[in-house]
């Protein structure tokens, strides 16, 4: 099985969701509070189906589960990432993830959450939430308690284009007007711990977790910036823009047609403007803007053609 598996991304409608996932892509979203598309996801919360093929209807966890061979016979029991959209058109809660340690004494032996972002698009004054000004515990928690968020919270002008690195314990909050490609660990566990007082549909506020917050929260924080390293490859212009212990991230800009080498691990692609075909064995896969899709551990030399941008990701 040396085929790139297409996928059928999954929508979840938010309170601060919008239309971007329509406007952006063309997807068919389920109302216009329509917030994150899970588009390669193992998680039981939403897993994504493939589109086409001999496992055509199958969850991609299934797949996970029957086919090792396809992902280079991997350790886990789990598939590890989660490539999700994220329409911001309200301010997202300020929030915080455990690490794996924490979240599997705490969450039912769940994966932490350590993620990154690359921004999309935003509106001209974008900003986002990233990281606090607080030196000890005491100061933070004081400052929650009398409500100071502007003198707490650490905001960050952003523009398209901007890449983040989100490590598990890193307080954060997307903002109003920003469009965002998110990687992550394969997780769903969020404590939040400011929701700006808003209601949902009922009149009631969400849930807060101060008290877990508190306990993974990194203070004071510790910044984990990095600077995107840009490879020529031919036809190719390729961003590396961060290898870590969980996931390693690249942007593959193809204009015209650009040769790979083959690879030992799994790659997951989600194509974010343009379209082309990856061409492998003589066979070629059409793949468009707002396109998703895994290539296979040891899927060959292949080559990939057209005027497009890719994030690719492994784990």
């Amino acid at each position: 099985m040396k085929h790139p598996i297409f996928l059928e991304p999954v929508f979840k409608e938010r309170i601060w969701g919008g239309t971007k996932l329509y406007d952006a892509f063309g997807y068919t979203i389920p109302s216009e509070k329509t917030g994150e598309c899970w588009a390669v996801s193992a998680h039981a919360h939403g897993p994504s189906v493939v589109k086409s093929g001999p496992l055509a209807g199958k969850t991609l966890d299934q797949v996970w589960q029957d086919h090792p061979e396809f992902f280079g016979f991997p350790d886990g029991k789990v598939f590890p990432l989660l490539v999700k959209l994220l329409d911001a058109n309200m301010d997202l809660s300020v929030q915080v993830h455990p690490d794996d340690d924490y979240a599997k004494l705490h969450e039912n032996g769940d994966l932490g959450k350590t993620e990154c972002w690359y921004i999309i698009d935003c509106k001209d004054d974008a900003e986002l939430i990233l990281g606090h000004h607080a030196s000890t515990r005491e100061e933070f928690k004081q400052r929650i308690e009398s409500g100071d968020w502007n003198g707490l919270l650490r905001r960050i002008k952003i523009k398209p284009g901007d890449f983040f690195y989100v490590p598990s314990g890193t307080l954060h909050a997307l903002c109003e007007g920003t469009f965002v490609l998110e990687i992550q660990q394969n997780s769903d566990t969020t404590y939040r711990v400011y929701d700006y007082d808003r209601c949902n549909d009922h009149g009631e506020k969400r849930s807060l977790h101060i008290e877990k917050a508190m306990e993974v929260i990194t203070i004071p924080h510790i910044d984990k910036a990095h600077t995107p390293e840009v490879k020529e490859a031919g036809n190719a212009e390729i961003t590396v823009y961060v290898q870590s212990d969980y996931f390693s991230v690249y942007k593959w800009k193809i204009s015209g047609r650009a040769s790979f080498p083959s690879h030992q691990t799994y790659l997951l692609g989600s194509v974010l403007s343009g379209s082309g075909r990856i061409i492998n064995n003589g066979i070629q896969y059409k793949c468009t803007a707002g396109s998703h899709f895994i290539l296979p551990a040891h899927f060959g030399e292949f080559s990939i053609e057209g005027n497009c941008e890719f994030m690719i990701s492994h784990p």
